[in-house]
């Protein structure tokens, strides 16, 4: 097994890159879409999704490619990791998603971190990222079960379609809500917002990974 050093260097550059390309493909996405929003999104859900499945094979085999803390959680619940490194993997992740948020807005030219105003709140944005988390949960699981190795790319198209299907473009992922509030671009969220949608995504973790315990368990023959 490698070194936690080495774990926690994965999490940290695989979230960075991760935020970076969210982020980074936002301002340019609306940049170049000369006000379209439909296309600047489009842009950024693409440039996402082909970030995740980079990513993710890329670190997989170091770290897990977590780079989500509600993915660590879910795998400590169910035994893949110890819970005594839960605490460090959150850690790299969250700053690794800050200063990927930081690398974006240096490379675009505007401030290092400045508070979002972009409003992302209200019951139907909360429920989506309930729905957005739970899918993405299940999506994992589901995988991991029966076609480990399309992992990457199952993860990565279910993200790109949650961008559309979602009111609230699928977060999913405490470390993303917190940093990209820390950008006053496309793809920020109002500092006020992230509580809740942090919340929905415990939620919606939690629910689907007790969901894909019970799918997981043997059943006695009778």
């Amino acid at each position: 097994m490698l070194s936690l050093s080495r774990r926690l260097a994965a999490e940290f550059l695989g979230t960075l890159f991760l935020l970076a390309a969210i982020v980074g493909s936002g301002i340019m996405g609306e940049r170049l879409a000369a006000g379209n929003i439909a296309l600047a999104l489009l842009a950024n859900s693409i440039a996402t999704g082909a970030a995740l499945v980079a990513l993710i094979l890329t670190f997989s085999g170091i770290s897990g490619a977590h780079f989500n803390p509600v993915v660590t959680l879910s795998d400590a619940w169910r035994g893949g990791i110890s819970w005594k490194l839960v605490p460090s993997y959150l850690v790299a992740q969250i700053a690794g998603a800050f200063t990927g948020v930081a690398a974006a807005n240096l490379m675009f030219g505007v401030p290092v971190f400045f508070a979002s105003t972009h409003v992302r709140g209200g019951p139907a944005q909360l429920f989506s990222e309930f729905v957005a988390t739970f899918g993405l949960m299940m999506v994992i699981w589901g995988c991991h079960r029966t076609h480990r190795s399309a992992t990457p790319y199952a993860v990565a198209c279910y993200i790109v379609a949650a961008y559309w299907f979602t009111s609230s473009t699928s977060f999913a992922n405490p470390a993303v809500s917190l940093a990209r509030a820390a950008t006053d671009t496309f793809s920020g969220i109002r500092p006020a917002d992230t509580a809740g949608f942090i919340a929905a995504q415990l939620a919606g973790a939690f629910a689907a990974t007790w969901l894909f315990r019970w799918l997981d368990q043997p059943e006695s023959v009778v």
